[in-house]
């Protein structure tokens, strides 16, 4: 029997990035499903109008303020609401019609958008992964206040939610995140240091947007998914590792006490694990592309190389100082892809930066918002300087 699901009222935030795009695909695929109420971008304004026209939302948002005009004049002719700014992406979460907020935008600017959602009881299908990263344990607190579900988007942790239904009386011994281990997986230290900008958005499996391509380069996504995955699933930092996985098959694992291994499986497309975010515990029917067991040669895996990618292991000291310091790298590591996408520091210089933001910053145990808020700030000013 296919259990039924009723008509969701979804906001996605972000709709112009990579995964708010693919997050309308599904919606596409499934119109008796899915509303759209709003959809916001930060500067892309050409394409949230074809959106705006496509899915006929309730209302727009655009962040930067100075393309607010242009969105509102080329929807003027729709029964569309048009809002400017950030405090608009940050209220309009709380509009009374959503049932989900896909919260799909990228870096720290997700973390008030997301607070405000959960504090307006909305569901959150959670594909900005640096809220957890920064303020995971906040989250959790606010999450369990309120009452409301956090959703994993991210294949990894959808991939580890599949794996735990039906398995929450049982004991965890072991959280496996697979990595791809990107473009330069088999690179030498003296070839990491003249990789390109190029090169380094040329991910091997994954169709993605730019800033997480390089984190995904780097090793820091995978590093960000391990500070995640101890507040989305309760586990400590020691219980979670890290496998080398080139194919991107096998999205994530789980290690039970008696030793049994569970693993979800699939081809490496995002709409997948959106989907099931936004339909959860219900499984649609999808067109989307199945695993060709006829084609499909090998599944290999080896360790991760933290000497050629030390982000990774920056994570997981970050998250066994805890406190800010997960805000301190995600702060600078911000910084650090920003300014390699613009061609100002070597691709090695990223971690190198982040381990000095690590020792110099100003460590709080026991942040709140605005110590979140002013250690951002801090950070990345301090590392702007330094670059």
């Amino acid at each position: 029997m296919v259990n039924e699901i009723k008509k969701r009222t979804i906001a996605i935030l972000g709709s112009t990035g990579s995964i708010g795009t693919q997050t309308l695909q599904v919606v596409e695929e499934h119109p008796d499903k899915f509303e759209v109420y709003a959809i916001t971008a930060n500067t892309r304004v050409n394409e949230l109008i074809q959106q705006a026209r496509k899915f006929m939302p309730e209302a727009v948002v655009i962040a930067d303020e100075s393309k607010y005009q242009q969105l509102k004049e080329a929807l003027a002719d729709l029964p569309i609401k048009v809002y400017g700014g950030y405090e608009s992406i940050c209220q309009i979460v709380e509009s009374k019609p959503i049932d989900i907020v896909v919260t799909a935008m990228v870096g720290f600017s997700g973390l008030r958008p997301t607070i405000n959602a959960i504090k307006a009881g909305k569901a959150i299908a959670l594909a900005n992964k640096e809220t957890m990263v920064v303020a995971g344990e906040m989250i959790n607190a606010l999450a369990i206040e309120h009452r409301t579900p956090i959703l994993p988007v991210d294949s990894e942790h959808s991939a580890i939610f599949q794996c735990l239904a039906g398995e929450m009386q049982n004991k965890v011994e072991k959280l496996i995140l697979t990595a791809s281990g990107g473009p330069f997986r088999t690179f030498t230290k003296e070839q990491l240091e003249h990789v390109t900008r190029q090169q380094a958005l040329k991910h091997p499996n994954w169709s993605m947007g730019a800033k997480i391509t390089i984190d995904s380069a780097s090793m820091m996504n995978k590093g960000f998914e391990v500070m995640e995955a101890k507040w989305l699933f309760g586990v400590g930092a020691e219980d979670i590792e890290v496998v080398v996985h080139p194919q991107s098959v096998i999205h994530s694992m789980v290690q039970f006490a008696d030793g049994a291994i569970k693993a979800q499986l699939g081809t490496p497309d995002m709409r997948l694990p959106i989907m099931y975010a936004l339909t959860y515990p219900t499984r649609l029917t999808s067109s989307f592309e199945r695993i060709d067991w006829n084609t499909l040669k090998e599944l290999t895996f080896e360790k991760p190389n933290l000497e050629l990618f030390p982000n990774l292991r920056h994570a997981y000291t970050a998250l066994a100082e805890g406190g800010n310091i997960p805000c301190v790298v995600n702060a600078a590591n911000e910084i650090c892809v920003a300014a390699f996408l613009e061609e100002r520091i070597k691709f090695t210089d990223m971690p190198k930066l982040i381990e000095r933001a690590m020792e110099k910053a100003t460590y709080i145990l026991k942040p709140t918002l605005e110590d979140y808020l002013e250690t951002d700030k801090e950070i990345r000013e301090m590392v702007t300087t330094w670059i």
